[in-house]
């Protein structure tokens, strides 16, 4: 895909790879389209993008919420005329042991990472099909190919993350030139973390650090835009994206 001049919805925009990613985005020519809950963040976001020249919109989006889903993937049609990528980024891993019943946490993570991605599908979906094309990017993990202790529900939610673009590339690209990626990152430098309540995971996934060497957000930008710039008849199905010195 030629991406100047292109029009991206990318969510979870307010922090690491979605940022990073809207980044990249902007200085190929891309109009984005700037999704999170996270107003005040967009906003800075979409002033840095301006003043390097590029086009952005800020879009006060919640995921789980079909309704505010939609109305955010309207305004950005409406705003630029068109829905070329959907980058589906919003994730949460808030992990524990299973036994610890953070049942909260547990429904947290399904409606964001799942529900949420599927929501966002379904938005830009009519959109892309009218226009005869598009490209949708759904971030999975390491998780959606392997399951952890304390992870459980989180690689629940990848795994079906995983299943789902699948699915939707084997419906979409052949009927209607709608190309379909799902980007499965190690270990990434994020605000992942903090969404851990747990003490002791939260001490070992910190400790992770120590060991090996993260990716950047910026890796997995430059991953996304390798697959969104393939030729027209090549879709980059899977990508798997691993520090060098990971050993799981």
């Amino acid at each position: 895909m030629e991406l100047q001049g292109k029009v991206a919805l990318v969510s979870g925009a307010s922090s690491g790879i979605g940022a990073a990613t809207a980044r990249r985005l902007a200085a190929r020519g891309v109009k984005v389209g700037l999704a999170a809950r996270r107003t005040d963040r967009l906003e800075a976001l979409a002033a840095e993008i301006r003043a390097a020249g590029g086009e952005a919109l800020p879009i006060a989006m919640d995921v789980t919420d079909p309704a505010a889903v939609s109305a955010g993937v309207a305004a950005l049609a409406q705003a630029f005329g068109a829905i070329d990528i959907a980058f589906n980024n919003a994730g949460l891993m808030p992990i524990s042991d299973l036994e610890s019943l953070k049942t909260d946490e547990w429904h947290r993570m399904m409606d964001v990472n799942v529900k949420g991605l599927m929501n966002t599908t379904a938005a830009v979906l009519p959109y892309m099909k009218k226009q005869g094309g598009g490209h949708i990017v759904n971030t999975s993990s390491i998780a959606g190919r392997k399951v952890f202790p304390g992870l459980s529900v989180y690689c629940a939610s990848k795994h079906a993350v995983t299943a789902f673009s699948e699915g939707l590339r084997l419906e979409v690209a052949p009927r209607h030139n709608i190309r379909v990626t799902c980007i499965q990152p190690g270990a990434v430098e994020s605000e992942l973390f903090e969404h851990i309540s747990d003490a002791k995971y939260r001490e070992q996934m910190e400790q992770l650090k120590d060991q090996m060497t993260f990716l950047k957000a910026e890796d997995i930008a430059d991953t996304i835009l390798f697959a969104l710039q393939a030729p027209a008849h090549v879709n980059v199905a899977e990508v798997f994206v691993l520090p060098t010195t990971q050993p799981w």
